[in-house]
C-alpha cells in the first residue's frame, strides 16, 4: 500500500517539475513576447537523469523499506526539484552544480538504502562522530575558505569542491544527543545526569561555531539542546531556562559583536538604511510584495535582473540562491505558491514526528524529533529572516537553497527518517508523556503559519505600497522588457518614446528642453515631471481593462504595453519660447485663456535627460537647479505685476493689507493651480506686499482678463490611446471660477492695450533684497476672434526689457500662426 501511495506521490511531484520546467523554458519568450527568442533547455537533460534515480530510489524504498512513510521522499523530491529549478532559473552555472549536488545526494540515499541500518553504529559510536565533526569544524579555523573571497572562512576547500562542515554538524549533534539521553533514562538518571554533560558539549560546539561567526548554525545549536532536553525530560522549566539563556546570548552578542548588533539593527528598522546594511533584507521583501498572490511565473521575476541598472550590485537580490531563495520564489510563485511550500514542510515535519511517535526505539524517536525539530527550526530561521519575523541569519532552506553541503545533509536527514519510519512490524516504544511531543510539532506549525501570515502581510497588505517605493529597481526592469507609452503633442509629435529591443528598451527624450516639464524615468534618479505624474498610464496600469492586466501579468509576469499620452503642448510654440529663453533663468507659458490648455511651458536653465546618467550628480548639486521646474515649483514675489489686478478689483492700486490680500484671493494667488505636475504652494515671505506665487499661477489670473474674468482650469495632459476606443480625453483636474467681474475685466484688458499692439500687456517688477525679477503678461484681447491665447514671461533678474521682448514675440507668433 505504502509503494502505491508514494508512486502516486511521486508522480504529483513529477507532473509539477515538469510544468515548471516547461515554464522555464517558456520564460524567455514570454520576456521577449516573441518565440524569436532562446529558449532555455539545458535543465531538461538535468530533469531526465535525476529523474531516473528517483525512480531507482523509489523502486529501493518499496523493496527494503516497504513500512517507511510514504510522503516523506515524494516531500523531498518536490522541494529539491523546485529548489533547482529555481537556481537554474537565477545562475545556470549554478543550477548545473546544484543538479550535480542533487545527483550525488540522490546516490548517496540509494547505496545509504542498501548498506545496512546504521543508527545502531551512529549510537554505538556517538562519540567519536561528534568528535570527528568538532575537528572538522576546527580546520576551517586554520584553513578555512569562503567561495565568494571574501566572509567568514566556514567552507574546506579540496580539489576545488567547498564542503561546510557545521552542516552535517546539526545531524551529528542530533544522534549524540538521542543517544546519550536514550542511555540515560534507560537507566532513570535525574535531570542534571541529562543536562550538565550534554550542555557541556553542546556548548563546546557552540563556542566553536561562534569563533566561527557561523551564527545561523550557533542558533540551530542551541535551540536543538533545548528541544532534545525537553523531549528527554518533559519538563517545561527546561524551555524556560534555555529560553533565558538565549536572551542573554543575544543581549551579549548586540552589545559585544557586530555582526550581531548589525543584523538586530537592520531587523529592527531596516528602512533608515535600505541602500546599505539593510539592503538585502529590503529587496527580499520588494520581491515578496512583487510576487504579490499567484505571483510573476517562473523565470519572469526580477530576484537577479539588477546587472547594468547602475544598482551597486549584479543581482536586485543578493544570494538569492541561498539565503534568500524564499524571496526567489515569493516572486516568481507568488503567495499561494509560497502556501504551499509551507504546506510541504508542514507535511514532512508533521510525517518526521509521526514516525518519532511510532518509532519501537527511544533512541529512535528521540533522532527523529530531533531530525524534525533540525528542518522545521531552519526553514523558520530562512523564511522568517526573509520576512523579517526573525533576525537574518544565513542559514540555508532544506532541500531547496543551493549548497552541496546542505543538500548532503538533508538527503542524510532523509535517509534516517525513512530507516526510522519503518519500523518492521515492531511497537512503539512505551511513552508515558507525548505532551512534548505534541508541544513541538504545536510550536512548529505555528512557525510555519506564522511565516505563512507574515508572507500574505508583505505580499497583499504592504505590497502595493512598498512597490511604489524609489529603491525598487523591479520598475526599471520591466521597463527593458515592456514599452512605456510615448508622450506627445498636440499634433502627435513625439517628445518622450521607449526604443530598442525587448529586455534592453531604453527611454529616449526626442525634445529634451522640455526635460524640467516632461521629466525623466531613470534606473539611479528615478522619476520626476510628467513621466511620474502619467506612470500608470505610460505603463499601462491605467486605461487597460483589468482583465488585459490581469492577463499579462499571468501571461508575462508584467504589466501591458505602456499607453501613449497626448498633451496640450505645441513644440513649435516651446521651441520658440525656448529658443528666446535660452541664456536666461526663468520661464514661460503659452496658454489657452478659455480651456485652460498649456501651449507652452519653458523652464531654464534646463537639462539633457539622455544624459543623466552622466550628469545627474552634478545636476542634482548644480546651484542654479536646472532640475526644477520653474514654471510650476519656482515661487517668485509679484511686485508691480499684481498693479492691474488690484485696479480690477479695488479700484486703486495703493491696499492695505486687508484689500491686498482680498486681491489675492479674488484672482487664485491663494489657490493651488490642479494639475498634472508637481506644483508649489504660494506663500508670503515678509509681509503681504512680498507676496509668492508661481509663474503657472500669474498665467492663470492673466487668462481672466482674456476670457471675460473666468480663471481656468490649466490642463496639459489632454488624451490618452487606450486599446479598446482609441484617444480618450482626460479629466481636467481641477475648476474654472470667476476672478474679476465680467465688465471690469474687458475694461482692464482693453486698458492694457498699448497703441499699435493688437494685444494687451502689462510689464512689471519685484525687488527684495539683493535679488529682483522680472515680469510680462500679455492676452489676446476679449473681443478676439481666434484663440485667446495667453503669455507669461518672469526672468530671474531685473530686466523687465528682456521679459517684454521676449513675450511680445511669443504672443506675436501664438496669435498669428
Amino acid at each position: 500500500m505504502n509503494r502505491i501511495v508514494q508512486g502516486n506521490l511521486l508522480k504529483v511531484a513529477g507532473a509539477f517539475i515538469f510544468l515548471q520546467s516547461a515554464i522555464l523554458t517558456l520564460a524567455p519568450a514570454a520576456l521577449a513576447r516573441s518565440f524569436d527568442a532562446p529558449l532555455r533547455w539545458t535543465h531538461w537533460i538535468a530533469a531526465l537523469i535525476l529523474g531516473f534515480l528517483i525512480i531507482l530510489i523509489h523502486r529501493e524504498i518499496a523493496e527494503r523499506l516497504p513500512d517507511a512513510d510514504p510522503f516523506l521522499f515524494p516531500t523531498a523530491v518536490l522541494l529539491s526539484g523546485w529548489g533547482l529549478l529555481t537556481i537554474w532559473r537565477l545562475d545556470a552555472h549554478l543550477g548545473a552544480r546544484q543538479a550535480l549536488w542533487l545527483g550525488v545526494s540522490l546516490i548517496g540515499l540509494f547505496f545509504g538504502l542498501q548498506a545496512p541500518d546504521p543508527l545502531n553504529s551512529l549510537r554505538r559510536y556517538k562519540y567519536t562522530i561528534l568528535s570527528g565533526g568538532f575537528l572538522l569544524v576546527i580546520l576551517t579555523l586554520l584553513f578555512g575558505a569562503n567561495p565568494m573571497g571574501f566572509g567568514p572562512r566556514l567552507w574546506l576547500k579540496c580539489c576545488g569542491v567547498y564542503f561546510q562542515p557545521s552542516e552535517p554538524l546539526k545531524l551529528l549533534l542530533i544522534i549524540f544527543l538521542a543517544a546519550y539521553l536514550a542511555d540515560q533514562l534507560a537507566i532513570r538518571a535525574g535531570i542534571a545526569s541529562l543536562t550538565l554533560p550534554t550542555a557541556v558539549i553542546s556548548g563546546f560546539g557552540i563556542l566553536l561555531l561562534l569563533f566561527q561567526r557561523d551564527l545561523g548554525t550557533a542558533s540551530i545549536f542551541i535551540a536543538l539542546f533545548t528541544i532534545m532536553i525537553y523531549l528527554a525530560s518533559g519538563r517545561r522549566r527546561t524551555l524556560l531556562f534555555n529560553a533565558a539563556v538565549i536572551v542573554c546570548l543575544a543581549v551579549g552578542g548586540y552589545y559585544f559583536i557586530e555582526i550581531v548588533h548589525t543584523r538586530f539593527d537592520s531587523w529592527i528598522n531596516p528602512w533608515e538604511d535600505s541602500a546599505g546594511r539593510s539592503y538585502q533584507i529590503i529587496q527580499g521583501l520588494l520581491a515578496v510584495a512583487n510576487g504579490g498572490i499567484e505571483g510573476r511565473g517562473l523565470g519572469l521575476g526580477s530576484p537577479n535582473e539588477g546587472r547594468g541598472l547602475g544598482l551597486g550590485s549584479p543581482n536586485v537580490v543578493p544570494v538569492a540562491v541561498s539565503d534568500f531563495i524564499y524571496t526567489a520564489i515569493a516572486e516568481e510563485s507568488g503567495l499561494l505558491g509560497t502556501l504551499g511550500l509551507l504546506a510541504l514542510v508542514g507535511l514532512l515535519l508533521i510525517r518526521s514526528l509521526r514516525a518519532a511517535l511510532l518509532a519501537p526505539h527511544l533512541f529512535r524517536r528521540l533522532c527523529a524529533a530531533g531530525l524534525a525539530s533540525y528542518l522545521g527550526i531552519q526553514t523558520l530561521l530562512i523564511a522568517g529572516g526573509n520576512l523579517r519575523l526573525v533576525p537574518l541569519t544565513g542559514v540555508t532552506l532544506p532541500f531547496v537553497s543551493y549548497g552541496g553541503s546542505s543538500l548532503l545533509t538533508s538527503f542524510a536527514a532523509l535517509l534516517l527518517l525513512l530507516r526510522i519510519s519503518n519500523p518492521l512490524d515492531e511497537e512503539p516504544a512505551p511513552l508515558a508523556n507525548p505532551r512534548p511531543y505534541y508541544t513541538l510539532g504545536a510550536a512548529l506549525l505555528l512557525g510555519v503559519f506564522s511565516v505563512a501570515l507574515a508572507n500574505g502581510w508583505w505580499a497583499v497588505v504592504r505590497g502595493p505600497s512598498l512597490l511604489t517605493r524609489l529603491d525598487n529597481p523591479r520598475r526599471i526592469v520591466e521597463d527593458r522588457f515592456v514599452p512605456r507609452g510615448k508622450l506627445v503633442d498636440r499634433n502627435n509629435s513625439i517628445i518622450d518614446a521607449s526604443s530598442g529591443k525587448i529586455g534592453a528598451l531604453e527611454r529616449l527624450y526626442a525634445y529634451p528642453d522640455l526635460a524640467p516639464v516632461s521629466g525623466y524615468n531613470h534606473a539611479k534618479y528615478g522619476q520626476a515631471g510628467l513621466e511620474a505624474t502619467l506612470d500608470a498610464y505610460l505603463r499601462g496600469l491605467q486605461g487597460t481593462s483589468a482583465a488585459t492586466i490581469w492577463w499579462d501579468h499571468l501571461l508575462y509576469g508584467m504589466a501591458p504595453p505602456g499607453l501613449d499620452v497626448r498633451l496640450t503642448i505645441d513644440l513649435t510654440l516651446q521651441s520658440r519660447a525656448d529658443e528666446l529663453l535660452r541664456g536666461y533663468s526663468g520661464a514661460a507659458l503659452v496658454l489657452n485663456a478659455t480651456t485652460g490648455e498649456i501651449l507652452t511651458m519653458a523652464s531654464h536653465p534646463t537639462f539633457d535627460p539622455n544624459q543623466l546618467a552622466e550628469t545627474g550628480d552634478a545636476l542634482q548639486s548644480d546651484p542654479k537647479r536646472p532640475l526644477i521646474n520653474r514654471a510650476t515649483q519656482g515661487l517668485y514675489p509679484t511686485g508691480s505685476l499684481l498693479d492691474p489686478f488690484a485696479q480690477a478689483v479695488t479700484g486703486k492700486q495703493s491696499l492695505t493689507d486687508a484689500e491686498r490680500e482680498s486681491v489675492y484671493e479674488a484672482i487664485g494667488f491663494q489657490r493651488t493651480p490642479q494639475i498634472q505636475l508637481p506644483t508649489a504652494q504660494s506663500f508670503s515671505a515678509v509681509g503681504l506686499e512680498h507676496f509668492h506665487v508661481t509663474p503657472l499661477q500669474a498665467a492663470l489670473a492673466a487668462a481672466a482678463l482674456s476670457a471675460h474674468g473666468i480663471a481656468p482650469a490649466p490642463n496639459i495632459a489632454s488624451a490618452v490611446n487606450t486599446p479598446a476606443d482609441g484617444w480618450v480625453a482626460l479629466p481636467v483636474l481641477g475648476a474654472s471660477f470667476e476672478a474679476l467681474n465680467a465688465p471690469i475685466a474687458d475694461e482692464t484688458a482693453q486698458r492694457l492695450i498699448r497703441s499699435g499692439d493688437r494685444y494687451w500687456s502689462h510689464r512689471g517688477r519685484a525687488v527684495e533684497g539683493d535679488s529682483a525679477v522680472a515680469w510680462f503678461i500679455a492676452g489676446a484681447p476679449p473681443n478676439w476672434g481666434g484663440v485667446p491665447i495667453v503669455v507669461v514671461v518672469l526672468i530671474e533678474e531685473d530686466n523687465p526689457q528682456a521679459a517684454e521682448r521676449i513675450g511680445s514675440q511669443l504672443i506675436a507668433g501664438a496669435m498669428n500662426p
